[in-house]
């Protein structure tokens, strides 16, 4: 089967959300500069979902970090809707690898610590903080602690977090990269759930060909440090997206043409 063409800029929607625009970024450390990305520059449509995939090192945190206002570009320029980041960005979500859970809470506390923080309707948001355990399954658990929670079930509480004050950008870097192969792929289908009935732009950080291409409208492909934009493949597939879709000949074709995008960047080697 021939490999599917390469998509450069051509998003699922025509409203543009995210624009990045000749940003580098470079850190000063004991041992001199280093340049984690160089000259991104990306337009990312409201309502699309968008992974990056990449070596670890190649500055995929780093870009999210900066989405997220939690550091500064060292050049150029970034936009989300019509608000220039250069500080932290109030109206995104953002879910981390590591839940970062109080352990001193419960499930519902943890959610609800973003509506205390912001300083929102309280009765408001515990409505919508149950409405959003509920759709993952853990209605039963909102008085639960985190030590009694499982490692997927602890993600599917920060993710909810995240939700809570209906943010229109999900930030997420590798949120399953530390879950068993079954907690993945549920979370995987729950976050499509969530994401399709809250209506969100997501930016979505992963090691994994697999998971980026089945939860993906795009992928970025970035390049060993300094991170560069290599490629943006654009994946045609149905929605709602279905576990049994991994078996499909377009879904392999996508995998055998991002592993040699790979191979080409001297990640993958195969001689022993």
């Amino acid at each position: 089967m021939n490999a599917i063409p390469s998509q450069h800029s051509i998003p699922r929607v025509t409203s543009k959300h995210i624009a990045i625009s000749g940003v580098s970024k470079t850190f000063e450390t004991r041992k001199g500069t280093v340049h984690a990305l160089q000259d991104i520059n990306l337009s990312i449509g409201k309502g699309e979902f968008v992974s990056v995939l990449g070596p670890s090192g190649c500055g995929k945190s780093t870009l999210m970090m900066l989405l997220a206002g939690l550091t500064s570009v060292s050049l150029g320029r970034i936009m989300v809707g019509d608000k220039h980041i250069d500080g932290p960005n109030a109206e995104a979500g953002v879910v981390f690898q590591q839940d970062v859970l109080l352990e001193w809470r419960t499930a519902l506390q943890n959610v609800l610590l973003q509506a205390e923080v912001r300083k929102s309707d309280m009765a408001e948001a515990k409505d919508r903080a149950r409405q959003l355990l509920k759709m993952v399954s853990l209605e039963d658990f909102e008085d639960a602690y985190p030590k009694e929670l499982s490692g997927g079930m602890r993600q599917r509480v920060s993710i909810c977090r995240a939700l809570l004050h209906r943010p229109p950008l999900l930030l997420m870097d590798e949120p399953f990269g530390a879950l068993d192969a079954m907690t993945r792929d549920q979370l995987q289908i729950d976050l499509l759930r969530l994401c399709a009935d809250n209506e969100m732009t997501v930016f979505f950080i992963t090691h994994s060909i697999q998971e980026a291409i089945f939860l993906s409208d795009r992928v970025v492909v970035m390049s060993p440090r300094p991170g560069r934009i290599e490629r943006i493949i654009d994946i045609d597939l149905p929605r709602p997206r279905r576990l049994a879709m991994r078996e499909d000949p377009k879904f392999s074709a996508y995998t055998r043409e991002l592993t040699a995008i790979f191979k080409g960047l001297g990640v993958f080697r195969e001689e022993y």
